[in-house]
């Protein structure tokens, strides 16, 4: 079974009772606040001999101390027949009031240590910490995992809000939840009997009758040394028992002290089970320390979020799981297509896929790529492969790799179409170490890899092109992902730019309806967007989103684009025609690679035509007048200059620092922004010595070309675009 499954069938099955130990423990931890609340703590260096005088002089018929783990001191005594536990203050034995043990109801505490189902509760208790502690392992694995090992554990998060919420949290409780797992787990063991915490016998030890008188406390030299932070309990010995003694316990042990002499008659040390048991006490519960048991509260009431969002993630995995139409018997299948997917999006593809070559009259079979394999009927093999973490196989085929080099090779063709993020810096990784083993391995090839950035179904159609006149039949690949649940947007505002000789282009401001946390939780249509982000659009008579990036985000008030005519383009045909208060359907999906981390180091914005929208977003939003620097490239000034005036603006108001404008239609004008890039290269040398974070945004031979003149700048500093991707100060959003 893997670590994914033992994750996921854990916290679902036993999930909910984790829930309310988690719960319960959060509501017990009010205890060990209120008990450091409500009385002093005694000085650590303060002799017991010396605390026992003062409380002999002012609670007559006292019979025990204690040293409560908060610090605080109790006096057990008889005023009567009556019992009386009363808080003392340790500076002069003043009684300061009534002590309770707790004043949570009793079945509160049973609820959490035994589910109320006594003996067999326990063993529940037990069982449900051993999940938990496996549930932790499990995640630490899990997180590792996806965030590409120990080094990107304090990465953006990608994925829903449920995933995001998920992950971010445990980063923060993880290992908390594990101590407490594993603390539970040996307190559970001391109840059961498993361990035995009695160190011995009791002895039979006795005072030696004199017939002196006792000794005071003070004159007890085995209190007069031992200081009060070691104390646990002080039993005073009976006033009717002539041979009874004191009975001391602490932190290395217990000892029982002669009433007349003062001789220590018998001294047990603490066992190391009870030390343990002690400890884990103390780290359980935040006996000894309120802050940790506001931490430990937390991070019990953390269970139900993280329990919540679990079941949340679980729902939208089981719907997007693969369920493959019109699969043809392997043996019969002239195509095969193979398939590796962490998220379950690229089964999407692959059945988009299918389906034009079924149409086309093969017989066609898929399968997870840990089956790879042809038959007798094979003419065409496809691998659609994703990249998870830092170039890593998706989980179920973590071994495919393996696999594939142990199958001899044949003449079958088998092409590998990769899926990845280009914010990675291992960005369809996994999918080029396929590739390599299979041509290494001698398999023959019709295309050459193609990755797909963010699943672009534009880029997959295009792909399509190619692998038609590759197979010389006509083959369309009209990919319909699953769009997430729409709103409707209202255009407020708009500002068209004459194409001149190019297409047209304007920026549109949509007003945005707030919507509900649950429905940002599944994952719909998420209320909260910043610039960067993505908003999907859906054109009317197409079930294709396009996806356009953000030039606003949620504090702003508005959401804002900017379309350029894209020749036969359904959805920008749509957007610019629309007049103000036509509305149109969207959705906003999250590119969490690409935005700004919170920083002072300089910012250094880069981005050709359309693509400076996200860009702007950044600089709209610099209230704090972080350094950021725009290059800016386009073909004349008077055409295509977007957001121009803004950008001024911005100038004058701080939020932008500097602006290096390249224009390749008009004399003078500077050529493209990699120029600009090469022109100020001591500049941008100085920025990056600063630690400075890089962002383009255009076209992909746009940013291709910056990579290059960037690469060029930085080699004096031993730096590169793929050492500053490495460690994310380096992202690129590329159309």
């Amino acid at each position: 079974m893997s670590w994914k499954a033992i994750h996921r069938w854990l916290g679902l099955t036993l999930g909910s009772l984790a829930v309310v130990l988690g719960v319960t423990g959060a509501v017990l931890a009010i205890d060990p606040v209120q008990q450091a609340w409500q009385a002093p703590a005694a000085p650590g260096d303060l002799p017991v001999a010396a605390l026992v005088e003062r409380v002999t002089r002012t609670v007559p018929g006292a019979e025990e101390i204690r040293h409560l783990p908060s610090g605080a001191i109790v006096v057990f005594s008889f005023a009567g027949d009556q019992p009386q536990a009363n808080y003392v203050d340790p500076a002069d034995g003043r009684v300061l009031g009534a002590w309770q043990a707790s004043s949570l109801p009793r079945w509160l505490k049973n609820l959490h240590r035994s589910l109320l189902l006594g003996d067999a509760g326990r063993w529940g208790a037990a069982g449900i910490a051993l999940a938990m502690g496996l549930v932790c392992v499990s995640a630490l694995v899990l997180l590792l995992r996806r965030m590409g090992g120990w080094r990107r554990l304090a990465a953006r998060v990608r994925g829903t809000l449920a995933q995001r919420i998920h992950v971010v949290a445990g980063r923060v409780v993880l290992a908390v939840l594990c101590l407490t797992s594993l603390t539970a787990l040996t307190m559970s063991a001391s109840t059961l009997g498993l361990i035995a915490l009695d160190a011995a016998t009791e002895p039979e030890v006795l005072s030696v009758v004199t017939g002196n008188t006792a000794l005071p406390a003070a004159q007890l030299a085995a209190l007069q040394d031992l200081p009060v932070k070691d104390l646990r309990k002080l039993n005073f010995p009976g006033a009717t028992d002539p041979e009874d003694t004191w009975k001391i316990a602490t932190a290395q042990g217990q000892g029982w002290i002669d009433r007349y002499s003062g001789q220590m008659l018998v001294w047990q040390d603490a066992t190391v089970a009870q030390r343990v048991n002690h400890l884990a006490v103390v780290l359980h519960t935040g006996e000894a320390a309120w802050p940790w048991a506001v931490v430990l509260g937390l991070v019990g009431a953390s269970v139900l979020l993280f329990w919540l969002s679990g079941v949340v993630i679980w729902w939208q995995t089981r719907r997007q799981a693969p369920h493959i139409t019109g699969n043809a018997p392997l043996a019969q299948a002239d195509v095969l297509i193979f398939v590796a997917s962490e998220g379950g999006s690229t089964w999407g593809f692959a059945q988009t896929l299918q389906d034009a070559l079924s149409r086309g009259g093969h017989r066609v079979h898929t399968s997870a790529l840990e089956n790879f394999q042809t038959t007798a009927a094979t003419r065409q093999v496809f691998v659609l492969a994703a990249t998870y973490g830092e170039g890593q196989a998706p989980a179920h085929a973590s071994h495919a790799l393996e696999h594939i080099a142990r199958v001899k090779a044949s003449p079958v063709p088998v092409t590998v179409l990769g899926f990845g993020d280009r914010q990675f810096p291992a960005f369809c990784a996994f999918a080029q170490a396929l590739d390599q083993t299979l041509r290494a391995q001698g398999w023959p090839v019709l295309l050459p890899l193609e990755c797909i950035h963010q699943q672009s179904g534009q880029q997959f159609a295009r792909w399509g092109v190619a692998l038609a006149q590759a197979l010389g039949e006509p083959v369309v690949l009209e990919h319909v992902p699953r769009v997430p649940p729409t709103t409707a947007l209202t255009l407020i505002e708009r500002r068209d730019y004459s194409g001149g000789a190019g297409p047209a282009t304007a920026i549109l401001r949509f007003a945005w309806p707030a919507q509900t946390l649950g429905a940002r939780l599944r994952g719909h249509g998420l209320a909260w967007f910043a610039a960067g982000d993505l908003v999907g659009i859906v054109p009317p008579g197409s079930a294709v989103p396009r996806y356009y990036s953000l030039a606003s985000g949620q504090q702003d008030g508005f959401l804002e684009i900017c379309v350029r005519q894209m020749a036969s383009g359904l959805c920008s045909t749509h957007l610019l025609g629309l007049k103000l208060g036509d509305n149109t359907t969207a959705f906003i999906r999250s590119n969490p690679g690409f935005a700004l981390p919170r920083t002072r180091r300089p910012v250094l914005l880069i981005g050709a035509g359309t693509g400076v929208a996200p860009l702007a977003g950044f600089i709209r939003r610099n209230d704090m007048h972080r350094p950021m620097h725009l290059y800016f490239g386009g073909r004349d000034p008077a055409r295509d200059f977007y957001f121009g005036p803004d950008i001024q603006r911005w100038l004058v108001e701080g939020r932008l620092a500097t602006l290096h404008t390249a224009f390749s239609r008009v004399p003078d004008g500077g050529g493209y922004v990699q120029d600009a890039l090469r022109r100020d290269a001591e500049q941008l040398r100085d920025w990056a010595t600063q630690g400075a974070i890089v962002r383009v945004c255009g076209s992909r031979a746009m940013a291709q070309g910056v990579a290059e003149a960037l690469d060029a700048v930085l080699a004096p500093l031993q730096l590169s675009v793929a050492k500053l991707k490495a460690s994310e100060r380096y992202a690129e959003d590329v159309f």
